[in-house]
């Protein structure tokens, strides 16, 4: 089953991971630039912390919410704890669940008909809680079109770079990973979701400079924005997947140009010295939608936070 085009694009540009048992990390976090917060009951949580974590997670999402954030919550993966999490986290206050290690569409749409009765019980509207899948070993490479294609509640999807290295036993550097980023960023385009990450592991945060160059690079391969392991990352990430505003006043006099000239009966045209044609025009007007969705969602912010 093909998701349709999004009708609006994705705007989370960084999405910063908080342990769901740290109280702490939630109101350092709650003081960043962050698009998202999310609240983490997987890796981030020791075995003996996930019960009252996720005893928690409503609370702490809510507190999120009502600062203004948008929240998600990356919940665990077998399917015993996976199950009890989804429970505990169907709730106004979370838009979407991160689902760790996916191997394959059917994986997905169990997912998703869990979703449909928690949220029928919660009485929440069927859709609401979106999915972000984590594609992180072979098999979920294999199958990553099929994941991508799998459910309507799929809005985004990402490469887990560590895991995915230890199951394709490979090491974890741009060489290695660019072929599987690729892959979904082009799988995500053919399903109409968003492809986040970047080729590279979130746990290189403590190289700034370098971090930065990474998300750069991973917005020109086509990526819309990246979990940030670390409060420093959200900045460069935020910079990154944002088009600068003078690529956007670019954009509108490119557009301008072209469309007069289409109305004059060309198909194409010649700007600051360069030709341009529908796939040009096209690039344009996808910066510009770009930067409308990010405006909007910084409004919507400016708008549901206190004070």
């Amino acid at each position: 089953m093909k998701n349709p085009p999004q009708a609006v694009p994705f705007s989370w540009r960084s999405m910063l991971f908080v342990p769901a048992s740290s109280d702490r990390f939630l109101e350092s976090a709650l003081r960043r630039p962050t698009d998202c917060i999310q609240l983490d009951l997987e890796d981030s949580v020791a075995p003996d912390l996930k019960d009252s974590a996720r005893n928690r997670i409503g609370e702490l999402a809510d507190k999120a919410n009502a600062a203004g954030y948008d929240v998600i919550v990356r919940i665990n993966r077998p399917i015993r704890l996976m199950v009890k999490d989804i429970e505990a986290c169907v709730r106004q206050s979370v838009k979407a669940l991160t689902l760790p290690k996916v191997p394959d569409g059917s994986f997905i749409r169990t997912v998703a008909e869990i979703l449909d009765e928690c949220e029928v019980e919660a009485g929440l509207p069927l859709g609401h809680t979106k999915l972000i899948a984590m594609v992180e070993d072979a098999n979920g490479l294999h199958n990553i079109d099929d994941i991508a294609q799998s459910h309507p509640r799929l809005c985004a999807m990402i490469v887990g770079a560590e895991d995915l290295a230890v199951s394709m036993r490979m090491a974890v550097d741009p060489d290695s990973l660019y072929i599987p980023n690729v892959m979904a960023v082009a799988a995500c385009r053919r399903a109409g979701i968003a492809p986040i990450g970047f080729v590279g592991s979130v746990a290189d945060f403590a190289d700034k400079e370098k971090f930065r160059e990474t998300v750069q690079r991973a917005a020109r391969l086509g990526f819309e924005g990246a979990f940030c392991i670390h409060p420093s990352q959200v900045e460069a990430a935020n910079e990154a997947f944002s088009p600068p505003q003078a690529s956007v006043d670019r954009a509108r006099a490119l557009l301008e140009t072209y469309e007069a000239e289409c109305r004059a009966g060309r198909a194409a045209c010649t700007f600051e010295g360069r030709m341009v044609d529908a796939p040009v025009a096209m690039q344009a007007r996808l910066v510009i939608e770009r930067d409308e969705a990010l405006k909007l969602m910084l409004a919507r912010r400016q708008h549901s936070t206190p004070g």
